[in-house]
């Protein structure tokens, strides 16, 4: 359903984690959302912010479904197998990776012929994707083994495959500056520290129930995590690399973007709907209600559109001026 783009305003007084009791309410900005008609069952959702393409795995079809926002619709279906659970790209040399759990496998992708460059093995189990394109890495982590591949985008081989301190690893963000990637467990409700240069895990944080989505604010090295069974998101310092802060939400988080130019984060632990935090404050500054059980989330960092899978549907919603 490609229909006309709705408008939605000022949403609801927010009780903020860092004052008890205290209500603020949102911002009016005129939110503008419209609905992409994709299919079947989405698993997760990324951005290309040099061309504005939009990129979404189908775990039902074994697919790939490519977005050109400007018109409003799939341009184009990538058929990759297997049952994709996460999609991460490389804007700097314009591939996509894609994550494929039961063949422990990353695929990628030409992004402009849609051909497949290689399948590159990254431990059983492989299902979430961290790409850092300055150091020709893709990081894969396994929720089943708790292992961390380190895959060299050059030659697009497997260079490493790391053990967890940890049983399993579900989410993966990556510090490039302060070369640390920071990889969710969900069974040990904690976010465990891997050093890049050192190569080895070196610390682990404790955090909120179940964590699963984890990203990092690149210029302050601030870490915000998803806890997909509590009602709050856990901050993590950059310096302590211990749990500074949490941030009341309306329900469970599994999903987590920032928007690196304003520190702006988005959660999909909104009531039936989006969560706006401020990530310098801290601060819980919006929801936006989409009337779905929302998925994954992504955020275009040119244009700060948002984007928001619901994977009952087979829709993504894009979500502009919010």
């Amino acid at each position: 359903m490609h229909g006309p783009e709705l408008s939605r305003r000022g949403l609801f007084a927010l009780a903020t984690a860092g004052v008890a009791g205290a209500c603020l309410p949102a911002t009016a900005f005129a939110e503008q959302v419209s609905v992409v008609d994709v299919g079947g069952a989405l698993t997760a959702v990324a951005v290309n912010p040099v061309t504005g393409l939009v990129y979404v795995t189908d775990s039902n079809s074994g697919s790939v479904a490519v977005i050109d926002p400007a018109a409003g619709r799939v341009t184009t279906i990538i058929t990759v197998g297997g049952k994709p659970s996460d999609v991460a790209v490389d804007s700097a040399a314009n591939r996509v990776y894609v994550a494929n759990p039961p063949g422990g496998t990353v695929i990628a992708l030409d992004a402009l012929s849609h051909q497949t460059m290689s399948v590159v093995g990254a431990g059983a189990g492989a299902s979430s994707l961290a790409v850092d394109s300055a150091a020709n890495k893709v990081y894969a982590v396994s929720d089943t083994l708790g292992t961390l591949a380190i895959l060299d985008t050059l030659s697009l081989t497997t260079q490493r495959i790391v053990a967890a301190p940890k049983p399993s690893l579900a989410g993966i963000a990556l510090d490039t500056g302060r070369r640390i990637a920071y990889c969710t467990s969900p069974t040990t409700d904690s976010v465990e520290v891997y050093d890049i240069d050192a190569g080895k895990f070196t610390s682990s944080a404790g955090v909120g129930a179940s964590p699963t989505g984890v990203v990092v604010h690149e210029a302050s090295g601030t870490v915000f995590v998803a806890n997909s069974a509590i009602h709050h998101m856990s901050i993590v310092d950059a310096v302590t690399r211990e749990q500074s802060k949490t941030v009341l939400l309306r329900s469970e988080a599994s999903a987590i973007a920032v928007h690196q130019g304003t520190d702006t984060i988005y959660t999909n632990g909104g009531q039936n709907g989006l969560s706006r935090v401020d990530g310098k404050a801290g601060v819980l500054t919006g929801e936006l209600s989409l009337g779905v059980n929302p998925g994954d989330v992504a955020v275009d960092q040119r244009s700060r559109a948002v984007y928001v899978t619901d994977p009952l549907h087979g829709t993504v919603s894009v979500i502009r001026n919010f």
